[in-house]
């Protein structure tokens, strides 16, 4: 059964940029630490990456997966599930961006995931914080730098 985890974090630029650089699947190589690669395996009518792999560090290792994104709740969310991965069994993950005060934007991040093989409770409570966390940081610098 997938784990089901939620953060927020209060960025300071509109929800519509937000969104452009979370959907720039592409540019993560960028500004997530922890990815390697990116290919667009398909591509939507409007040229967004439809299907992508990704290659990444997880657990000490390199990892990976492909995910299938829906935009058709854009530019309010941004959604994923997994199609093919070598570590997880489960994965979908959605970004909300919402108009917060000042004009800024309150990003929530959900996540379902439950991998392959398992491992013990304290560690992946640990890995699953990690990952929240660097999401929303690593989106929030990534944004606020380039905006």
């Amino acid at each position: 059964m997938p784990d089901h985890a939620t953060e927020q974090i209060l960025i300071k630029a509109s929800p519509k940029r937000c969104y452009e650089v979370a959907a720039n699947i592409e540019a993560y190589p960028e500004w997530i630490g922890d990815m390697k690669a990116v290919i667009v395996l398909e591509r939507d009518d409007e040229g967004r990456p439809l299907v992508t792999e990704f290659r990444a560090a997880a657990f000490g290792k390199s990892t990976s997966y492909t995910l299938r994104y829906d935009y058709s709740s854009a530019p309010t969310r941004l959604s994923w599930s997994l199609t093919a991965s070598d570590l997880l069994d489960h994965l979908e993950g959605t970004y909300d961006f919402e108009l917060a005060s000042g004009g800024a934007c309150t990003v929530t991040y959900h996540l379902e995931a439950a991998l392959k093989v398992p491992i013990p409770s304290f560690v992946k409570s640990r890995a699953e914080h990690r990952i929240r966390a660097t999401a929303l940081r690593e989106l929030k610098a990534r944004v606020e730098s380039t905006s």
